[in-house]
């Protein structure tokens, strides 16, 4: 194997694996990227055997083959190189020589047999949707991911293809870390949905940071389709895979509060940076605050014993009874900050009950978060 490429492109792509490689494993191979060259392209390939990564990137191919080699160790020696042609040359033994102007490396890799076997599906398999609409959906609701690896099921975002109230057909984007809940939904187009979407699945938090990814490198389609129990994005040359995670996803819909009919719509900046404000002082380990809801009035306020106490008021439209109810400031602000409208609409039914947000011009998101004692 013998190729020439141009060193930005190759650090692009050498660069784009590095969140999928293993640092530290059983299995060295999968420290690797598999580099393949053939009829014009170099194909790139990283897996952890949970997600995996595969780009192509034109190049000047002398001699087809393919070898592993350490993928963080090769992006930093690429890195360095001075900027020009890069020439690598596959040797005896899994050994490859990279070239770039005087600078010369041998370096040791792994044979390619070794490396696990990535799927591939035809085209006519997978749905179509809008990159930067996939974009906006992952950026409201990944914020309420569990981290908690002991909660396998809600280490992800629930995907799921449905009919809603309003008789459309739309793709719904749902999460929950048990506290803090996040839902958003966009009418589906481009084709059908699969029968994995109609039943629900879960992306795992890995899948879902590699696919934000590739929605952030501007509009196209991106393509979804399943084999087995993985789920397989492509967009242009790249193609993302990943194992569903399995288990099944609460029935987030009774959470969902239905009956909270104490409405206060108010300006979402001042609320967002009233927030921060009032979490400066709050408990370290609960960041709680309390809102007092009163005529035309929210009360944000903190204390803590051993810095102090602080409280600031905010004009909002409301006219029901008074409420005083406390939450996890963080919670609130990760939501205000995922949302776009100039206005927030806070729905409570009491000081107990879970508060619901909906943006003012957008009933196709929420947020519910629970409510905490001060």
């Amino acid at each position: 194997m013998q190729f020439t490429i141009s060193k930005d492109v190759l650090l692009k792509g050498l660069g784009r694996v590095q969140g999928i490689v293993e640092r530290k494993t059983t299995l060295p191979i999968l420290s690797n990227v598999l580099i393949e060259a053939a009829e014009g392209e170099l194909h790139l390939t990283a897996t952890d055997l949970e997600v995996g990564m595969k780009s192509s990137y034109a190049a000047e191919v002398k001699s087809a083959g393919r070898v592993t080699v350490a993928a963080k160790k090769l992006y930093e020696i690429i890195k360095e190189l001075p900027d020009g042609e890069v020439s690598i040359r596959a040797k005896e033994n899994s050994w490859i020589e990279i070239r770039c102007g005087k600078a010369i490396f041998n370096i040791v890799g792994l044979s390619a047999d070794e490396f696990p076997f990535f799927p591939q599906l035809g085209r006519e398999q997978f749905l179509e949707l809008q990159a930067l609409e996939l974009r906006e959906m992952i950026d409201k609701t990944l914020f309420a991911v569990s981290t908690d690896e002991s909660k396998y099921n809600l280490n992800g975002i629930y995907f799921r293809e449905l009919e809603d109230e309003d008789g459309r057909t739309v793709l719904r984007l749902v999460a929950t870390d048990g506290h803090r809940l996040a839902l958003i939904q966009r009418p589906l187009a481009g084709g059908a949905a699969t029968e994995e979407l109609r039943r629900g699945v879960i992306f795992p938090r890995k899948g879902i940071i590699e696919l934000k990814k590739m929605t952030e490198e501007g509009p196209g389609t991106i393509l979804l389709g399943f084999l087995d129990n993985n789920a397989m994005v492509r967009k242009d040359q790249t193609t993302v895979v990943m194992r569903l995670v399995d288990g099944d996803f609460p029935d987030y819909s009774r959470v969902i509060p239905k009956s909270n009919e104490f409405t206060a719509s108010l300006a979402a900046d001042p609320f967002l940076h009233g927030l921060r404000r009032m979490a400066i002082l709050s408990s370290e380990r609960s960041k709680g605050v309390k809102l007092q809801l009163r005529k035309s009035l929210l009360e944000i306020s903190s204390s803590n014993p051993e810095l102090g106490d602080a409280r600031e008021e905010l004009e909002v439209d409301y006219d029901g009874p008074e409420i005083a109810i406390g939450f996890n400031a963080r919670y609130l602000i990760d939501i205000l900050n995922a949302q776009n409208e100039t206005k927030i609409n806070l729905h409570l039914k009491d000081n107990l009950s879970p508060g619901l947000l909906r943006p003012d011009l957008d009933p196709d998101f929420l947020a519910v978060v629970m409510p905490m004692r001060l």
